[in-house]
């Protein structure tokens, strides 16, 4: 049993059902414990499975009271923007005001499997700007953009709550565009220090050139944290695994944004075992292949995250608030696995840095949703 929380954290955030959890059902418990944590939010990152987006989100609105909710992201183009903005403002209603839409340019490969193909800049643009149109409870009529073309869009009744857009960003374009028309950005995993200060300066200064507050963008770090008292089989996919998942995926994109050496890359591509592996690493690599690829990573890759013992954890997810973050997602561990960081944190956080946070993830600082029109109602 986890201790109950003596006080919120709205800076830290968990990832409900990590990886590919095989039983939804297994957020109830998740959210019970991230509440007595004292966890400010849970993220959702959507597999087309069993672990649907709006379908997790509305059930952990449903069983929780205080944790704020963002998808982590879904497509904009799988899904009609009615039902999108319908689910969004349904979640609104539910949680009394706790959740923020989050969206993603996709993985292209997995997106073209689909019949649909992955979201440029440009969509991503148009379709904030799309929902925020619908949001404010005009309709819209004849909408032609990047995003689509639809005759007729219209939420009713009037939403009550302001829905906090979030969106994932690797590169200075996508970025940039956080800057411009979402409230919250979620870096990725395995970003080295140096990248991630990078991002943040990217986020900011584009915030200052279009003349907008840099803190009503909200910069989450989604860190890997795993307590190495975890079973050896359980960290190595939890981090080997992981990461490998990710080298499969888009390797180019995380070693052009990390500036990382290509030549790693491509001994990890050519080598037998990995090449053995038919399907995402961290799912189905056995202990024995995982120590295999460890011996042909980079250490420098694997230490892009918090592994080791509780206390040394909670140090370096501390440390990610130097590097400019507003918060931190602790990426790849459940609530329960993250209880003793979670009390070891609590030893040396620094609450003046985290005073004016809510726990809705994608909600601007307190102090800024003051300064900001009355046409924003924070959640």
């Amino acid at each position: 049993m986890t201790s109950v929380s003596t006080a919120g954290l709205p800076e830290i955030g968990y990832y409900a059902l990590a990886g590919g959890a095989p039983d939804p059902r297994a957020l109830v418990g998740e959210a019970a414990t991230a509440e007595r944590l004292g966890i400010g939010s849970a993220f959702i990152s959507e597999r087309l499975g069993i672990k649907e987006a709006a379908t997790i989100a509305g059930a952990i609105g449903a069983v929780s009271s205080d944790l704020g909710i963002a998808t982590g992201v879904t497509n904009f183009n799988i899904r009609h923007p009615q039902v999108t903005v319908a689910h969004a403002n349904t979640m609104q209603a539910l949680t009394r005001g706790r959740y923020t839409l989050g969206i993603g340019r996709g993985i292209a490969t997995m997106l073209a499997a689909m019949g649909v193909g992955a979201a440029t800049t440009a969509q991503l643009e148009d379709f904030a700007g799309l929902v925020k149109a619908m949001m404010s409870g005009e309709p819209i009529l004849g909408h032609d953009g990047p995003a689509g073309s639809w005759p007729y869009l219209h939420v009713r009744p009037r939403p009550e709550y302001a829905l906090p857009l979030l969106m994932t960003a690797f590169g200075p374009r996508s970025l940039r565009l956080a800057a411009r028309a979402f409230d919250a950005v979620v870096l990725h995993t395995f970003f080295s220090d140096e990248t991630t200060a990078r991002a943040v300066r990217t986020v900011r200064e584009e915030c200052e050139r279009i003349g907008r507050d840099p803190a009503e963008v909200r910069i989450w770090s989604c860190y890997a944290t795993i307590d190495s008292a975890l079973p050896e089989d359980v960290v190595l996919q939890k981090t080997v695994g992981r990461l490998s998942s990710y080298l499969q995926g888009y390797g180019d994109l995380m070693v052009e944004t990390n500036r990382w050496d290509p030549a790693a890359l491509a001994r990890f591509r050519n080598d037998e075992i990995v090449t053995s592996i038919r399907g995402a690493i961290d799912t189905i690599a056995t202990p024995d292949q995982l120590r295999h690829i460890a011996t042909i990573i980079p250490a420098e890759w694997l230490e892009a995250a918090a592994v080791g013992p509780a206390e040394h954890c909670a140090v370096m997810v501390d440390r990610q608030f130097d590097l400019g973050v507003d918060g931190v997602i602790m990426h790849g561990s459940s609530p329960d696995e993250l209880a003793p960081i979670i009390e070891a944190y609590r030893g040396m956080r620094r609450p003046t840095l985290h005073s004016d946070l809510q726990n809705n993830p994608g909600a601007r600082r307190t102090a800024v949703a003051t300064r900001a029109s009355s046409e924003y109602r924070p959640c």
